[in-house]
């Protein structure tokens, strides 16, 4: 076995994950499942039922111990701004 597990993606989503889990499983590009998926859904309206099916069956993405760090590192650290002081002009 290979170690490699579906799981709806926490990165890549739009609704629930589940084509961007698709995508990192499969290698693709998420955008290719869900083109498939509307394509589906155009074409007999199977498409939201396998995507409903797919939200309850696969898993959510587990928070891994790098989460935090990598997730605090994206976030921008406010400094405040400089102040400056007009001086009065000597009349």
């Amino acid at each position: 076995m290979s170690g490699k597990r579906l799981y709806r993606s926490r990165d890549d989503r739009m609704i629930a994950g589940v084509c961007g889990g698709l995508g990192e499983y499969f290698n693709i590009d998420p955008t290719l499942v869900r083109l498939a998926l509307l394509f589906l859904t155009l074409w007999g309206g199977g498409g939201v039922l396998v995507y409903i099916l797919s939200w309850i069956v696969i898993p959510e993405q587990p928070v891994s111990a790098k989460a935090p760090a990598a997730q605090e590192s994206k976030q921008v650290e406010e400094k405040p701004a400089p102040v400056v002081v007009d001086e009065p002009e000597a009349a």
